[in-house]
């Protein structure tokens, strides 16, 4: 006999299917993320656009801001069967696009697709979880649905090295096609057509999202120019967009974020606060790989994987700090940051280091899981904390603002870590010389932002 709320009760018969196909779906996305972050050298040493380097990240990201946000709307219009469709086929030109790119924008263009097509099935797999399965196995459901980012950890890097290691990256584009169709029968056999049961007419806040990637595009065009006054001026018109964001959304019906966090000092201001600070640390993820095969001259299957070891240590951070006591947990929110910090400093210092014996290079896993892990014992935490911080009736919003806020400050640290390591010598005079000074400049600045958190959290979360 099954229980109703066990593993196998979601994982056998047609519930079986239907997982499959969900955390299908957030494997797509987060394998793609981290398949990419590893071809990416050996795609610039091919088609060129160093100087474009980070674009692919953050445009793909800001992408998916957009898609995930109109990811309700589009289920309450054509229902979830066709929704998943949709998300699909978007998601398929995108990577094709890339797949075809003989230059840096057709790339750029094809990751944009590719974000937004990824961000429609994010936010679509998360909210089938309630619309598939009975209300016994959401946990479950959930848990294998998030659990997926750490899979894509050891699949993505595994895929993007093996192909670029070939000469071939290509084809690592090309290979992620059939696994969305098959993905796309699974949905069309196992997934209801039906549309969405909230009939209230659901508004999207539409016009500050356009405002909000207008203000990353700012900081990205600046980031081309080694004039700081240039830079200097596309970061302060990025502030001055994000606060009319603000500003407006304060007062709005369709809110981007729950009522209350305007509120200077106010406990969702901070929380949120503490969620940007953190996920700007996670924006070096990107130029791993590039630093490894140009400055210690890594393979790219090694070097992918060096860069998967700051995801899996978040995931593993995570579990470790699952289920401990209150006064544990406060020590983890706490000293969390702190090492995420400490680790992002560990790597200014040692990351442009010349070892001799190819072996010692492996003490940079040190930095890099103290980056992830620092981060992954007080994320949840702190997340927990805003859900029970949101006010009555705006649970929802609060949590898909947490989604809002990270994916946004990934898109705008993108854009800013890719102004500093331009500024660094990372385009001219590029190489090995330009990649070690780049590493030290982008570590060193970078590290302020989980440093920053661990004074937020100190001073801000004292008070409530």
């Amino acid at each position: 006999m099954i229980e109703q709320n066990s593993w196998a009760a979601l994982l056998r018969g047609r519930n079986g299917l239907r997982s499959v196909a969900l955390a299908g779906g957030v494997a797509l996305h987060a394998i793609n993320v981290y398949l990419v972050t590893t071809i990416l050298p050996s795609v610039v040493a091919d088609i060129g656009g160093l100087s474009y380097y980070t674009w692919n990240m953050t445009l793909f990201v800001m992408a998916s801001i957009i898609g995930s946000a109109l990811s309700p709307k589009l289920l309450q219009l054509v229902g979830l069967r066709h929704a998943f469709v949709v998300a699909m086929l978007v998601f398929m030109v995108g990577t094709i696009a890339c797949a075809l790119a003989f230059s840096m924008p057709a790339m750029l263009v094809g990751r944009t697709v590719q974000g937004l097509g990824g961000g429609f099935l994010l936010g679509l797999c998360y909210s089938a979880v309630r619309l598939v399965f009975p209300e016994v196995l959401w946990p479950r459901a959930m848990v294998l649905v998030s659990s997926m980012w750490g899979v894509s950890t050891l699949i993505g890097p595994t895929i993007g090295g093996i192909f670029a290691e070939s000469g071939h990256w290509r084809l690592a584009f090309w290979s992620v096609i059939p696994v969305i169709a098959l993905l796309m029968l699974l949905v069309c056999t196992q997934i209801e057509a039906g549309k969405s049961q909230d009939s209230k007419k659901l508004k999207v806040p539409m016009g500050k999202l356009l405002v909000l990637a207008i203000s990353v595009l700012c900081v990205s065009w600046a980031s081309l120019s080694v004039n700081w006054m240039v830079n200097a001026a596309g970061l302060l018109v990025a502030v001055l967009l994000s606060v009319l964001t603000g500003r407006a959304d304060k007062h709005s019906d369709a809110n981007l974020l729950p009522h209350g966090t305007y509120h200077w000092g106010g406990i969702l201001a901070v929380l949120y606060g503490c969620v940007a600070l953190l996920s700007l640390a996670i924006t070096v993820e990107v130029f791993i790989p590039y630093f490894l095969q140009t400055i210690h001259h890594q393979s790219p299957l090694i070097a992918g994987y060096f860069m998967a070891s700051l995801s899996f240590s978040w995931t593993a951070g995570s579990f470790l700090s699952a289920g401990r006591s209150p006064v544990a947990t406060q020590r983890y929110v706490q000293f969390g940051p702190l090492v995420s910090g400490c680790g992002l400093l560990g790597l200014a210092i040692m990351m442009p280091m010349g070892f001799g014996d190819g072996s010692a290079m492996y003490f940079l896993l040190i930095p890099l899981m103290a980056v992830g892990g620092g981060i992954g014992v007080c994320w949840s935490h702190v997340l927990t904390r805003v859900y029970q911080a949101a006010p009555k009736g705006q649970e929802n919003i609060a949590s898909s603002a947490i989604i809002t806020v990270q994916l946004y400050a990934l898109a705008l640290g993108g854009a800013f870590a890719g102004m500093l390591t331009n500024l660094a010598g990372f385009v001219e005079p590029g190489g090995f010389e330009g990649a070690r000074q780049a590493s030290v400049v982008l570590f060193s600045v970078l590290s302020i932002g989980p440093l920053l958190t661990v004074w937020l959290i100190y001073k801000g979360l004292a008070k409530h």
